[in-house]
């Protein structure tokens, strides 16, 4: 993995060093770029001796390499770090300004961008800063926000630089993202350029407290046997993977899958409708936005067999009666809460969804015909139309990654404008 580290003009540059040296550690190659105004702060052999690699400074450079420089280095790498950023270089990100070696690299390569800010606190707070952030956030860029502190400016407030150790981590969980998405989403042309899409870097849902559903729930026939579906939990895990990426405090709710959770995210493991159902309710109150993407069964042997049932005649004959309806329990109490249900179809997709949404009193419904073979159960992608009661969207073909994030906007939208009508 190849990492290009940005370095602007800010007393904060020091602590790039202990930001390349975090990610050697982690086996990175680090290609160091300065602006002109870095250089003021932290000699160019420092970085050099570290990184092992000459450092980038100017656009123009005598080189004995025919490529463009920008440009061969714009697809070389899988990340670009920018820490510490200033206002100066998150206004020429955000309006296009390519004056440099660091702004020219930026608006030439798809791989994902993560930046760090540092500067005075009025400088953060100014509502030109602000603006700025809003465009790179809604573009795609990843932020760690500045921390409190006592500045260099001999003030204290928001601007100084996050702790090293902090961006590094962030890095890191960036390049293992990008990785995976590599290897789970093959359907993607453009794989960094869907990872700097689908990974929404705003924290748009920070303090919210968001329940989600994953997976199957298996009803038991006997010790051995169960009655189950198709979903292999991706949607759901995918959902809260971007939820916390956007800042919410996650709780999980799944089914017996065979992926690993969110690492961020309170889990609670069930097997039955029934576990569900209790686990759901158990969490309710403490819930903003309740978000159903597990396939339940709709119903489970009215009784289970103590032992395993042996093979005998040419008939077997099984009383099911109905499971715990979750969507309709939460719809019922929902209160000021934002509920999103799914609806899994074969036929007549968005009729039965949009009756789905009146019967139970769901915000929002995410529908998708589980009969195509690139999308609904156990595939990395979804075609998804989103139905609420004055609109239905229809998404054409995307990773689970970036329909989570559209759902996420839909409820979000739903709970705001709920919120300014109260």
């Amino acid at each position: 993995m190849k990492v290009a580290l940005g370095v602007t003009g800010c007393i904060a540059a020091y602590k790039s060093v202990e930001i390349l040296r975090g990610l050697q550690k982690r086996g990175v190659v680090v290609q160091v770029v300065m602006t002109r105004h870095a250089r003021e702060f932290v000699g160019l052999l420092t970085f050099q001796s570290i990184s092992g690699l000459p450092v980038i400074t100017d656009m123009f450079a005598p080189t004995d390499d025919p490529e463009i420089k920008h440009i061969q280095l714009a697809s070389e790498i899988d990340l670009l770090v920018v820490a510490p950023a200033t206002a100066n270089i998150l206004a020429k990100f955000a309006r296009g300004l390519a004056d440099d070696f660091l702004s020219t690299l930026y608006i030439s390569t798809t791989a994902p961008l993560l930046v760090a800010p540092a500067m005075n606190v009025e400088m953060w707070a100014h509502a030109a800063t602000q603006e700025n952030v809003r465009i790179l956030g809604e573009r795609g860029v990843h932020f760690v926000d500045p921390e409190e502190g006592y500045l260099a400016c001999r003030t204290v407030g928001a601007g100084r630089l996050a702790e090293p150790e902090k961006i590094i981590h962030r890095a890191w969980e960036m390049l293992n993202l990008e990785s995976t998405a590599k290897r789970d989403e093959p359907l993607e042309k453009d794989e960094r350029a869907a990872i700097r899409l689908v990974d929404t870097p705003c924290r748009d849902l920070k303090g919210e407290r968001i329940l989600i559903t994953a997976g199957p729930t298996f009803e038991a026939l006997d010790p051995v046997r169960g009655i189950t579906n198709r979903s292999s939990g991706k949607m759901g895990y995918r959902l809260a993977e971007a939820a916390i990426a956007r800042g919410a405090e996650v709780t999980l709710v799944t089914g017996p899958v065979s992926i690993s959770p969110p690492r961020d995210a309170r889990t609670v493991s069930v097997r039955s409708a029934e576990e569900m159902y209790r686990a759901v309710m158990d969490n309710f109150e403490n819930s903003q936005m309740i978000i159903c993407a597990a396939a339940v069964a709709d119903y489970r042997p009215v009784s289970v067999a103590e032992q395993k049932i042996k093979k005998s005649g040419d008939r077997i004959t099984i009383e099911m009666e109905k499971t715990p309806d979750i969507l309709a329990a939460v719809g019922r109490k929902k209160g000021d809460r934002a509920i999103v249900g799914f609806a899994a179809e074969t036929e007549n997709i968005i009729a039965n969804a949009r009756k789905k949404l009146v019967e139970k009193n769901a915000d929002l419904i995410v529908a998708n015909d589980v009969t195509a073979r690139d999308a609904g159960f156990d595939v990395d992608t979804n075609r998804i139309i989103l139905i609420t009661a004055d609109e239905t969207a229809e998404l054409p073909l995307v990773s689970k990654r970036e329909a989570a994030n559209w759902i996420l906007d839909a409820a979000l939208k739903i709970k705001t404008d709920s919120l300014s009508h109260a």
